[in-house]
């Protein structure tokens, strides 16, 4: 599933724009082929993070892969539910299993993702 009103990542994060923030998580074809996710490492709230490095991690049964930032900002708000339940990401990958959220520094950055379409193209690759 791949939603028309996110921008992608060729590393498969997805990013919702609201406002002054972006929400990020991972898509749904990033969490069918990583398998059962058992648990995710966060950033703390406060962290600044950049665009193109990782913040964080995800655990699957198959495999450990980093999160990378798809933007530079502050994290202002972490997804404290994936503590207890990384398997939301499975369940949920776009409402409740969002990661993160942070305060991007640079609305240029933005026109560097992949839009609905572009993100089609290359998982159907």
């Amino acid at each position: 599933m791949v939603k028309d009103n996110l921008r992608y990542t060729e590393t498969h994060e997805w990013i919702k724009i609201e406002a002054d923030h972006a929400i990020i998580g991972i898509t749904d074809y990033a969490q069918h082929e990583l398998g059962d996710i058992v648990f995710v490492e966060l950033p703390d709230v406060g962290d600044e993070i950049e665009k193109g490095e990782a913040f964080g991690s995800i655990e699957a049964v198959k495999a450990v892969e980093d999160l990378n930032s798809p933007l530079s900002g502050e994290v202002i708000e972490i997804n404290t539910d994936l503590e207890d339940q990384p398997e939301l990401i499975n369940s949920s990958a776009f409402e409740k299993g969002w990661i993160i959220k942070i305060k991007y520094s640079d609305q240029s950055q933005l026109d560097n993702l992949l839009d609905a379409a572009a993100y089609k193209e290359l998982i159907e690759e």
